[in-house]
């Protein structure tokens, strides 16, 4: 093997010991000895939280997803922005898109007191988004854990990967290829939209204006499209939320079926009905919820090996690296950014 060069070496000798320069391999029960009742304390927490917003639990579940794509499962995407440093919280597909980091700080504040600077952040995303899943009546499943916390995030990198809601099928399959996720793992994975609401801000193109024809997209059943343009009309508060399916609070393949009728609330989510690449696995999901279980856990578990193999550590505070204090900055320029925030 090749020593490091003497640079690397002053660099990896002034980090904190808790950091690791390489990828930590990822196991089930990794906290078995270290914090035995890891797993117990996140889904209790989430628990909690669900109960007392039953939003947090999609809220919670789109943070693994917009964490591990951008440079890997490292809980980037927890970090707040810095004087020198813009995070990925304020990226324009997190903006308004992305909530719920409080309960991830309540999380990590109870695991915190029963084991000090064992669990990650990183670990602890993976945890609550399957947690947020099986407690909105979905699949349960071992999650693979051992990762470490990323030292720094990038608004940049999540500009450059995070799809908006115009996003088509063939769009997003070119996204998911370039992490190796299948076909099926992108429509399996889309599955995750069975919970939670979206903005009319990101649909009123869909209804009004689709491809700047003037027209809506044809591809939305007309009674449906009565609907939405009565929650969304044109011109009206695109802060207004509906159901990214018709049973938004539980998660099962009603999604699917959505789709296959002409009711997908994003145009992200129709256009996989309407690809003849993604059309055979909605029609399959939703004839077949156990299949679309046993698929949607097979991709989170494939998005969840994501790993940069940057150094790492274990944060104490989810929202800043050790040793550095937390700092209420304000970036300007925010009102000149186009904001998608297609999820909530």
């Amino acid at each position: 093997m090749c020593p490091l060069p003497p640079f690397l070496l002053l660099l990896l000798s002034s980090l904190p010991i808790t950091i690791s320069a390489v990828a930590p391999p990822l196991v089930p029960e990794y906290y078995a000895k270290s914090c035995p009742n890891a797993e117990l304390i996140v889904r209790d927490v989430m628990k909690n939280a669900m109960a007392r917003e039953p939003r947090s639990g999609a809220s919670v579940m789109r943070l693994q997803f917009h964490d591990c794509f951008v440079n890997g499962c490292d809980g980037s995407l927890l970090l707040d922005d810095t004087p020198t440093m813009l995070g990925e919280k304020l990226s324009l597909s997190n903006i308004n898109s992305l909530r719920s980091y409080e309960v991830v700080d309540e999380i990590k504040e109870a695991l915190e007191k029963a084991c000090p600077r064992t669990v990650s952040c990183a670990d602890i995303i993976i945890m609550a988004s399957r947690d947020a899943v099986f407690l909105s009546g979905g699949p349960n499943w071992d999650v693979k854990l051992g990762r470490k916390d990323s030292l720094t995030a990038s608004q940049e990198d999540a500009d450059d990967i995070m799809p908006s809601p115009r996003a088509n099928a063939s769009m997003l399959i070119d996204l998911f290829a370039r992490f190796d996720l299948s076909v099926k793992d992108l429509v399996a994975l889309s599955g995750s939209h069975s919970i939670g609401k979206g903005r009319c801000f990101s649909i009123v193109f869909r209804l009004y204006n689709q491809s700047g024809t003037g027209r809506p997209d044809p591809t939305i059943e007309p009674r449906f499209r009565q609907k939405l343009d009565k929650l969304c009309p044109l011109g009206g508060d695109g802060n207004v939320t509906g159901g990214l399916d018709f049973t938004p609070q539980v998660f099962d393949n009603q999604y699917f079926k959505d789709l296959v009728n002409g009711h997908g609330f994003l145009n992200s989510d129709e256009s996989l009905f309407s690809f003849w690449k993604t059309r055979p696995y909605v029609q399959r999901y939703s004839e077949d919820e156990s299949e679309f279980f046993r698929d949607f856990v097979e991709g989170m578990i494939k998005l969840g090996d994501l790993q940069s193999g940057r150094p790492g550590e274990i944060r104490r505070n989810c929202r800043v690296v050790n040793g550095r204090p937390p700092v209420d900055v304000v970036v300007g320029g925010l009102r000149d950014r186009k904001i998608f925030g297609f999820e909530t």
